[in-house]
């Protein structure tokens, strides 16, 4: 299988941490040819996609550790077709640029894409939560998407909160999140000031989320494959700080989910998978969903450590059969077209 990881720099792959490299591992020892793209380095020739492709190599057998296969990894750039990559997996945190969809969108119907182009299209920010009507709304927190920033003073003002949550649209990694004390509104104009308008004259979306008591103990990172829970764990922020995300200082501890989180992650895998999401991270504070997480989740690095596990052989297998199936039903295909073709000719000599 020739499989191509659309990631931001190799050079920002760290082990130990990155999910996404002890995938890159796991398809390499599997003796698949394992690329990465760049979306920087994405091109159209003669009316074709193409990627400037960086081939992921090591000399002799694939290390077992992370760390040394990283290392010992050379990389060599060709400029290849998208379409001749069996399977090309979205590994970018967010904010991605739309137009790197509009590469994935010529080249789809041929090769594997996770997570579904038009999937991503739909999920890749936080509104997303809002089209889960099935769920049910004991589900979701309290959340306000807007640019209006008189709006959102009214919001603040007529609830009955004390605390809210104040955070970017596209954000990742807990980046720009904040909390809002009620009582505390001399700085509110110049914070939605601030994430709202730009140097450009154009304004952003910010999130304004009810604050949740439990968020004190940290949340929940869920890693759901084929609409199903893989694993878990949860993340604690530090004394000093409200976000429970790794990259803010946050540790990793193993969990146990409750009867009623995993009652709302049956309820939430069959629309990930009619979305086309088949590999994302789930963000569940108490029986809440904040999140979900559609074009980096990170979690499997952390849930190996706690629970003695290899989840990456599972991601990889999924993809695995998720290609054999593509490439069977166009063998399928190309039969009854042959068939077609033979019965047509058959017709024409009897005429």
């Amino acid at each position: 299988m020739r499989i191509a990881f659309l990631v931001a720099d190799w050079a920002d792959l760290t082990p130990g941490k990155s999910s996404t490299l002890a995938m890159i591992r796991e398809s390499a020892s599997r003796n698949h040819s394992v690329y990465v793209i760049y979306p920087r380095n994405l091109t159209v020739r003669d009316n074709v996609a193409y990627g400037f492709a960086r081939r992921v190599q090591t000399e002799g057998k694939v290390s077992d550790s992370v760390a040394s296969f990283y290392k010992k990894a050379v990389l060599s750039e060709k400029m290849l077709p998208l379409h001749s990559f069996d399977a090309i997996f979205v590994r970018r945190d967010p904010p991605l640029d739309p137009i790197v969809l509009n590469f994935l969108d010529s080249i789809k119907a041929e090769t594997v894409v996770l997570n579904d182009v038009d999937g991503i299209r739909k999920a890749n920010n936080k509104i997303y939560t809002t089209s889960f009507h099935t769920v049910g709304s004991e589900y979701l927190p309290e959340t306000y998407v807007s640019k209006n920033k008189d709006y959102l003073k009214r919001i603040i003002r007529e609830s009955d909160r004390s605390r809210w949550i104040l955070k970017p649209l596209d954000g990742s990694g807990g980046r720009g999140v904040i909390l809002l004390e009620t009582q505390a509104q001399g700085s509110l104009n110049s914070l939605l000031d601030f994430y709202i308008d730009t140097n450009h004259g154009q304004s952003n979306y910010v999130v304004l989320q009810e604050y949740l008591e439990a968020a004190e103990e940290g949340d929940i990172r869920v890693l759901m494959l084929g609409g199903k829970s893989i694993g878990a764990y949860q993340r604690r922020p530090a004394s000093d700080d409200i976000r429970a995300n790794i990259h803010a200082g946050a540790t990793a501890h193993k969990v146990t989910l409750s009867d009623e989180q995993t009652r709302l992650l049956h309820k939430i895998g069959p629309q990930l998978m009619a979305d086309g999401l088949h590999f994302v991270g789930l963000d569940l504070i108490g029986n809440k969903l904040l999140e979900v997480n559609v074009l980096n989740p990170g979690g499997i690095t952390n849930i190996n450590r706690l629970n003695r596990l290899k989840l990456e052989r599972k991601v990889i297998d999924y993809v695995e059969q998720m290609v054999d199936a593509r490439h069977a039903k166009r063998s399928e295909l190309e039969l009854r077209l042959t068939q077609i073709s033979e019965l047509r000719r058959q017709l024409d000599q009897s005429v």
